[in-house]
Order: structure tokens, then sequence, then C-alpha cells
């Protein structure tokens, strides 16, 4: 048994930041049974290649990493591969076939038994499975996701999830306040609430919505500065919620709505619940009566059957609402969707162009807001310091870290990395917001 707890286990994160999640407790539980975790692949016995596999290039990604690992194994650099996460759920069947040098695919339901597999494939005896244990938080330790749900129930056309993370699963308010006491003690300061539908939170167990309760009691916790919520679906996005958001001291004014395109028809074949007429409805209510909440939405260009009507009446959409961000991601043909049987897809060529072009508009859109905020003085949650520049880098209630722009400055002497400070936007170029601080 000494000698396996000898061994050093590194990870390779792929995909969302839920799938990071997982990753993090399956850490956290062999950090608890004695195992030392690294970041250096090279330095490491073990490692774990933790994978996407929601559209086809984060297959293509996770296949990447996994001949990687298997060109060290095979050079004696490394003893053990383990790949778990979406791509081994979505494809389990070929993967021994197809990857014979992985000592073990993991189905989603055996990441609680990591311990226990690693023992198996060591030959160790087993030991008593693993029930308390730390998270490892493998980002800056200023802010942390909270997974509120696993799965999900809409069914959208285009989309894998349902079929590789099953019905949507709330977890436990108690459970969930535990987590975060338990971050906000090791010195996290935001918590970032993600499910694939934070909006749905609660009602498979409670029999009723309960996100804004999960968010009173998260912001009754000592060390909390800012909650912050991704992924809510539009049709969710209640008044009770904006208002919530916009009262909430501890709620950043910010909010992540996927809405995916504009167009009624490509809604509808979607499966999206809302129509034109109730999104334009929504963002204008937002944008009316709460302009102090930044939105970000993303959207699916290139859906088969859209006209070249459909994308100008997006790109016209996205030119007027004025997004603080966005994503465009071109249409990924998924086997085993409603979507992937649909006619008229279009061709890699077209999508590619319609992405970038919608990108134009935006980018356009991102310099003219940016720029307007030269100037002002924001609060910032400083996440790391930068040695290739010299700076610090941290992100405002109204930039969501690494999906959003960061803020760089430069030290003065009385700066330090989770520690928040006050900065004057000086510059903006665009990639991140330059300042000084106040």
């Amino acid at each position: 048994m000494t000698k396996l707890k000898d061994k050093i286990i590194s990870a390779v994160s792929l995909g969302c930041d839920k799938n990071k999640v997982d990753l993090e407790k399956m850490l956290g539980r062999l950090a608890e049974y004695g195992f030392q975790i690294t970041d250096d692949i090279q330095a490491s016995d073990i490692v774990i290649v933790n994978t996407c596999a929601f559209i086809q290039p984060a297959q293509e990604e996770a296949i990447y990493n996994i001949l990687e690992m298997e060109r060290l194994k095979k050079l004696g650099v490394i003893e053990k591969i383990i790949v778990t996460g979406c791509f081994p759920e979505r494809n389990y069947n070929s993967m021994k076939e197809n990857f014979p040098d992985i000592d073990a695919f993991l189905h989603l339901r055996e990441n609680d038994n990591i311990c226990a597999v690693i023992e198996g494939l060591y030959g160790a005896q087993p030991s008593k499975p693993i029930k308390k244990f730390k998270r490892v938080i493998t980002n800056s330790p200023s802010y942390a996701y909270l997974k509120i749900a696993d799965g999900c129930n809409n069914a959208c056309s285009y989309c894998t999830i349902p079929r590789i993370r099953g019905r949507y699963r709330s977890y436990e308010i108690d459970e969930l306040v535990d987590e975060a006491k338990d971050l906000a003690e090791r010195g996290v300061q935001e918590l970032i609430l993600v499910a694939q539908d934070t909006t749905r939170y609660g009602e498979d167990i409670y029999g009723e919505n309960a996100l804004i309760k999960l968010c009173d009691k998260l912001s009754k916790i000592k060390g909390i500065k800012w909650l912050r919520l991704h992924y809510a679906y539009p049709e969710k996005v209640t008044d009770e919620l904006l208002e919530y958001i916009s009262k909430n001291e501890k709620m950043c004014k910010y909010l992540d709505i996927p809405l995916q395109h504009i167009d009624d028809e490509i809604l509808s074949s979607m499966r999206r619940r809302l129509g034109e007429s109730e999104t334009r409805a929504l963002v204008d209510k937002i944008r009316s009566n709460y302009p102090e909440i930044d939105l970000r939405s993303t959207f699916i260009i290139g859906y088969p059957g859209e006209s070249r009507r459909a994308f100008k009446k997006l790109c016209k959409f996205v030119s007027d609402t004025k997004f603080d961000y966005a994503g465009f991601f071109p249409y990924s043909k998924e086997p085993n969707t409603a979507s992937f049987y649909m006619k008229n897809h279009l061709s890699r060529f077209i999508k590619n162009y319609r992405t970038k072009k919608i990108n134009a508009i935006q980018h356009q859109i991102y310099n003219q807001i940016a720029r307007s905020k030269i100037g002002s003085e924001i609060e910032v949650l400083v996440d790391y310091f930068d040695q290739s520049t010299g700076e610090f880098v941290g992100h405002s209630q109204k930039l969501s870290p690494t999906v959003d722009f960061g803020v760089r400055f430069v030290d003065n002497n009385s700066v330090s990395c989770n520690s928040f400070v006050k900065v004057k936007i000086t510059d903006f170029d665009g990639c991140d917001f330059k300042g000084e601080i106040i």
C-alpha cells in the first residue's frame, strides 16, 4: 500500500467547467487517499485524461490528448493512463479497440471509484471508499465553480448532453452549501454556479424552483463575496430572478443566457422553448429594467436550413442588441441527435464564413463597449501574476474569468493574488483591459 501511495498523479482537463468540477472531485479523493498530485505530466506515474465529447472538435481534442499520453507511455515516461469524462461515456464500446494502450476507461458513474480503479490497475488490496475529501482547485484560488446539477431534460435538437449525461439531477442544497463553505475556508471569494441549465435548479428534487433559495444560503457564507450565474435558459429567466440578481449585493450583475438564434423557424427546429418575439421581449426587458446587468449569450451558426434571410436577421439582432459578450459556434452535425437526420445541412465553408462574419460584428461591439469604459473605476478580484508581462491579472463582477476579458495592471507593491483592488481602466488592447491601481 505504501508503494502505491508513492505514485504521482497528474491530469489533463478538457471541456467545460462542469467537467472540470468532476475532475477536481476525483483529484480530491486521490489526494485524500495519499497520492501526490502534480501538474507536471512528465513527472507523473499516472495520468487522467478528463475528456469532453459535446461536439466533433471536442472529440478530436480528446483523441489528440489520448494519443499523446499513449506516446508518453510507450516512451516509459508514464505508467498508467485513465480516460474519464464524456468521451468514453459516448464511445465506450469502441474505446478499447481504438486505444489499446489505455489502462482504464471510466463511465461517468465510476468517477467516485477512482481510487479503487487505480488499486485494481496495480493489484493492490482494496481499501474503504473515501467519503470525505476536499476538492483540488485547479484554477486560481480566487474563484471556483460550484456545479449545482448534472444532466439535462431540454432535448434540444442539436445537443448530445442528455444522451451522455442523462436526465437533469439537482444536488441537495445542504450538500452544496457544505461544499461552498469548504471552498470559502480555503480562500475562494467567488462562486460561479454552473449546470447544463442552472435556472431549473431544484425542480426535480423539491418540486419547485429553488435557485434563489440556494443563492440565499450561499450568500450567507462568510468569505464569499460574489456569486455568478452561468447557463440561464431564457424561458426560466423570470422577473423574480432578475429582481434578485439586481438587489442582492453579492450577486454579480451579469447573466449568461444561451439564446442560440433569433429566427422563429430555426428556434422551433432547435426545440427551443422561446420564439423570436419572446426572446426579444426578454432581452428588451433586461436592457430596460435592469441596465446594470451585463448580458452574455451564445449562438449556433449554420444550423440545418439556416437561410441567408435567417442569418441576416441574426446579424441584425446581434448588432442591435449589443450584447456585452457573445460567443458564436458553427453548427456541428452530431450522430444520434434530431438535427443529424435533418435535410438542408450547410457546407463547412458556409458555416465558417458566417461564423467569421458575425464574429466581426460582435468584435466591433466589443471594442465600442470596452472603450467606453476607459476612465471608469472598477473593483477587481486579482487572479494571478503573469510573469511573462510583469502584470497582475484579475476580473470584475461584469467579467467572468476565462470566458471574458481580463483586467491587467502593474504592481505598486501593495497587491497580492486573491485580493480585491480598485482599478482605473486606462486602455483596451482588444483582448484585455489595461488599468492602474487607485
